[in-house]
């Protein structure tokens, strides 16, 4: 029998629900939240053309070599193993969101996608919103931030899908220093959407981008990459606004080809892991703290229960200051 990881499992699937009264009253943006990058990469389809994210000289090699190309892609287009349910139930509660239309396919279908296509965006959020009405305590960040070869129609298909499905679980959009768990319990509120596109403008459940920004390292450098964090931290308490420290390695094109067969997880993520967690497990939540940490292939370590418990420093802190 396959063994899963630690922190796999249903083990976090109410952790927020679990929180005490004294960090459910806390502002959101200064708790911990797991997240995970290009969260919808669990599966990708090889028989799809190449995404319209993909540079021109991707696009040829896939249309030279087809199938036997686009395997090699999966090996680095994948991020996650998990599906959104797995992910949930361990505890991610951010989802890093990048979406397409299919080119040459009719109507206003949206995928997700990272180089190549993966599932419906429909089907994704009904995974979420299933988990969320078993949940009720549980709130989920959504970030659309990257759209491709989508038109006004297809923006406005996807902004109605978002409403329909979640309809009175949508966060209203207000000062994010107001947003605590409590505040979201009261009302009932469990996703927060975030719509980097000008089309959400006027939507009130639609949360604009710059309300939770996300530095890139764009590094294949552990080291480069835990500098890289550090100082974008330092600039947090300026802005109101959540925080997302993106604890990820991108590969480069001369990366892909020394890796060509291996893929990401083996030649880049796992090799690095551990200075990466080292990094996670250094921080401390709060005003000049860490708030949303995102990984790739979160079940590789126990990387949720890892920035859950980061939480914990909150109390303690708290605990010393009514000494």
């Amino acid at each position: 029998m396959k063994t899963r990881p630690a922190g796999i499992g249903n083990v976090n699937a109410d952790w927020m629900g679990s929180l005490p009264p004294k960090l459910s009253a806390m502002p959101l943006k200064h708790l911990a939240v797991p997240g995970s990058h290009d969260s919808f990469t669990y599966w990708v389809d090889v028989h799809a053309p190449v995404g319209p994210d993909q540079k021109a000289f991707v696009k040829y090699l896939a249309t030279m070599f087809s199938v036997l190309a686009k395997k090699v892609m999966v090996k680095w287009a994948m991020t996650q193993n998990l599906t959104f349910k797995e992910q949930l139930e361990a505890g991610i509660r951010y989802f890093d969101l990048r979406v397409s239309s299919k080119p040459r396919e009719s109507g206003k279908e949206i995928y997700f996608i990272h180089g190549l296509f993966g599932h419906k965006v429909s089907e994704g959020l009904l995974e979420i919103n299933s988990f969320l009405s078993k949940h009720r305590k549980e709130v989920v960040f959504l970030d659309f931030n990257h759209y491709y070869a989508m038109g006004a129609e297809h923006h406005v298909y996807l902004l109605t899908m978002l409403q329909e499905v979640f309809g009175s679980k949508l966060c209203n959009m207000c000062a994010v220093d107001s947003i605590t768990l409590d505040y979201l319990w009261k009302n009932k509120y469990q996703v927060i959407v975030f719509y980097h596109h000008p089309s959400a403008q006027g939507i009130p459940v639609m949360w604009p981008g710059n309300k939770i920004p996300a530095p890139w390292a764009n590094t294949t450098e552990p080291n480069k990459l835990t500098q890289f964090l550090e100082a974008t931290l330092k600039d947090r308490s300026n802005h109101d606004s959540f925080h997302v420290s993106q604890a990820i390695l991108t590969p480069r094109v001369n990366t892909v080809a020394k890796g060509l067969l291996w893929g990401l997880r083996n030649y880049l993520v796992e090799r690095n892991l551990p200075t990466i967690i080292s990094w996670v497990e250094a921080q401390r939540p709060g005003l000049d703290g860490v708030n949303i940490i995102t990984s790739d292939f979160v079940e590789l370590t126990d990387f949720a229960n890892i920035v859950i418990k980061l939480n914990n420093l909150l109390l303690s802190e708290q605990e010393r200051k009514q000494r």
